[in-house]
């Protein structure tokens, strides 16, 4: 059988559109029908359009992808791809936007192979890195926020007028606590929060 050229498209959400992949694909020469698509995270290889891609690819084939980061997100999850690809099936991988990263035996040989391992370790582990500066410089962000008093996540909910004497009623006994979180149209676990908050403002204050 002839070698086929495959290629292979991934965003991450259904919100993110494949065109500028798909166009790329066919402008290189894949078949719309020889193109597997995801719409799915690249935190793992759950994807049910790779997994098949993975299983069609025989020795021989060509897999052409847009952009390295759509074999995986970390450093080892790109090489273990990529190697599955290349080692375990024995097929070709180009990666468009960027020429070096070529295996095709007319593209080189055996050199051309090593010359794309080395460039695929090294573009992986920049990768990595660069993913890691990101989420350290946001947690830095947010640390820095939160010393200037710069509130996180969901406002806290306004207790109403009727409260401080429902709190009574249901601390004398005269209502339940479901019966005041009804009159006070918050769930339970909202009132059980207040009351604790109040026992810990109380404790603060005689400490």
């Amino acid at each position: 059988m002839a070698p086929i050229t495959y290629g292979y498209a991934r965003v991450s959400t259904r919100e993110q559109n494949l065109d500028r992949q798909l166009r790329a694909l066919a402008d290189f020469g894949v078949r719309r029908e020889n193109i597997f698509a995801d719409q799915a995270s690249g935190r793992d290889f759950e994807r049910p359009a790779w997994i098949r891609l993975r299983e069609t690819l025989r020795e021989g084939d060509l897999l052409v992808v847009k952009s390295i980061d759509r074999f995986g997100r970390s450093y080892d999850e790109i090489l273990d791809q990529w190697r599955a690809v290349t080692r375990v099936r024995g097929a070709e991988v180009v990666v468009l936007d960027m020429p070096l990263l070529d295996t095709r035996q007319e593209r080189g040989g055996v050199t051309g192979a090593l010359i794309s391992d080395i460039v695929l370790q090294l573009l992986s582990y920049v990768a990595q890195v660069e993913r890691e500066s990101i989420h350290q410089r946001q947690a830095e962000g947010i640390a820095a926020a939160k010393a200037r008093g710069v509130k996180f996540g969901r406002p806290r909910k306004t207790r109403p007028g009727s409260y401080g004497a429902l709190r009574e009623s249901y601390l004398a006994g005269r209502i339940t606590r479901s019966e005041a979180a009804s009159r006070l149209m918050v769930s339970v676990s909202t009132f059980d929060k207040w009351l604790r908050q109040d026992r810990e403002t109380m404790s603060r204050e005689t400490a």
